[in-house]
């Protein structure tokens, strides 16, 4: 098949065929890297009974969580340095790799092991795949694909537990291979077809030179460029931080235990250190400069902001439905489906729109406005609000979170040149992943505060716990409001090649 291109700036252009394939290859990689973070969770139960792992059962997904959000500013950074094709395609298969190996795990370590090999894989994809339609379209056409990549992260996020579910008790039997009781290996041997049908298809028809290098040396003036100081400062603090996160939130220890104060501690230690030498670095994992350029600072603070909003309404929301309005499992995860379809209608229009106006910021803005007025109908929820009230606010919360998806790698994108599309969306897809888990812990730790200083567990007091810890996801979104404020427009027609403001 032969490759048709033309030049958008120093990159390529694909056409017809060639364009539509890539497209597809590129969501499904990022569908399945994405998915594997929250299917897992399901199976844990029939994981623990085959392994005896309980001690161990919450790494099965930390594991996941911290590779994968480690991998992703050190990816950015290196595929502008050396391309994207090759890392893309390496971190496919590592991921694929991992999915193998987790599927024949025979014990709990080696589980966890092979599912911190799968992180880094998938750490690597979750940013190039953003990165890389930010290569292949022009300022102008970019809007309407970038929500795209929000759109299948959003959907994997949300549709994981359930198929996982389903995979765990209904998977298909593998003579002794898979058995009745491990099922469950299903939800990683199900990567493999499709992984490899998309790595085949990048491999031939995406061009090698898709993106623009910012280093053209080679040999040891290469390897004298790399960021090594600030690749293992950026790791240890991200470590340090989600390990603090996930164990106050999950409950492993005590917020105020010396295991959460010393590793938070450690993060922040690490954070300053890593901060000081990148103010030093030739070449930076992370470009401080780029803070200084008020759109991009405020296009990466809203990225935390969305997570941690979405997230928080997530976990929080089935709580409600079940606990306050006494519907079943089931039912809550109906009721929600409405909420998913609705970030992807807000997230489709929104870039609709934008792609037409060639303007984004009265767009989000509205759809930002739009999502706090949904939050606020929620958190004035109360046991006499009826299900189909609690879903029309819902969905304007969910229209809303997705025309903030429709922006998020778009706006730095447009400000930034060719050679820098890496590291920029890679701090968006960073932070994002950091607001999932920060989001969980604070509305978590206003929940659970609220619901101790009660005395006792009644449906009057969980209810006005839940009001709460609506109400810190209130102000999250007033904080998003703020944010959009600075995002101003420089229209989607600008040229990427431009440098930002404060670069």
């Amino acid at each position: 098949m032969k490759v048709m291109t033309s030049t958008v700036g120093q990159g390529r252009r694909l056409h017809g065929l060639v364009l539509s394939g890539v497209l597809v290859a590129l969501l499904a990689t990022l569908f399945l890297e994405a998915l594997d973070n929250t299917m897992v969770g399901p199976a844990l139960p029939q994981i623990i009974r085959q392994f005896q792992g309980t001690d161990r059962y919450s790494w099965v997904a930390t594991a996941y969580l911290l590779t994968s959000t480690i991998t992703i500013p050190i990816a950015g950074k290196f595929s502008d340095q050396f391309g994207r094709k090759w890392f893309l395609l390496g971190g496919a298969g590592v991921f694929l790799l991992g999915s193998l190996l987790c599927g024949a795990a025979q014990d709990m370590d080696q589980l966890i092991a092979f599912r911190a090999l799968q992180g880094l894989g998938s750490g690597i994809g979750i940013t190039l795949v953003a990165t890389l339609i930010g290569d292949i379209f022009p300022a102008q056409e970019r809007a309407k694909w970038q929500a795209s990549v929000n759109i299948v992260y959003a959907l994997a996020n949300l549709l994981g537990p359930g198929l996982g579910g389903l995979v765990t008790d209904h998977g298909p039997l593998l003579a002794s291979l898979v058995t009745e009781g491990t099922r469950w290996r299903w939800i990683f041997y199900l990567n493999i077809p499709l992984g490899l049908i998309a790595i085949t298809t990048l491999l031939i028809i995406l061009p090698a030179d898709i993106s623009e290098r910012s280093l053209q040396s080679n040999g040891r003036s290469v390897l004298r460029n790399i960021d090594v100081s600030g690749a293992l400062l950026c790791g240890v603090a991200t470590t340090c931080l989600l390990l603090g996160l996930s164990w106050g939130s999950d409950r492993t220890y005590a917020w105020t235990s010396p295991q959460v104060a010393g590793i938070l501690a450690t993060a922040i230690i690490g954070l300053l250190f890593f901060l000081w030498v990148e103010g030093h670095a030739s070449e930076p994992i992370l470009p401080l400069r780029l803070f200084r350029n008020a759109i991009f600072a405020a296009d990466t603070l809203l990225s935390l902001l969305v997570y941690m909003i979405l997230l928080g309404l997530s976990i929080y929301l089935p709580l409600f439905l079940q606990e306050v309005l006494g519907i079943s499992a089931t039912d809550s995860g109906v009721s929600l489906s409405p909420f998913l379809i609705s970030i992807t209608i807000g997230a489709t229009l929104a870039g609709w729109l934008i792609a037409i106006r060639k303007r984004y910021q009265a767009i989000v803005l509205a759809g930002t406005l739009l999502m706090t007025l949904g939050v606020f109908f929620l958190m004035r929820m109360t046991p006499a609000t009826t299900l189909w009230t609690a879903i029309i606010f819902m969905l304007m919360a969910g229209l809303g979170i997705g025309s903030i998806f429709s922006v998020l790698y778009l706006a730095v994108q447009n400000i930034l040149p060719q050679n820098q599309l890496g590291v920029g969306s890679a701090v968006v897809r960073y932070l994002g992943q950091l607001g999932s888990v920060l989001g969980v812990a604070i509305v978590g730790i206003v929940f659970s505060q609220s619901l101790a200083s009660s005395g006792q567990k009644t449906k009057t007091t969980l209810t006005l716990a839940l009001q709460h810890g609506f109400l810190a996801i209130f102000v999250f979104c007033l904080l998003a409001i703020l944010a959009v404020c600075f995002l101003k427009d420089t229209g989607s027609a600008q040229p990427s090649h431009q440098k930002p403001e404060g670069s």
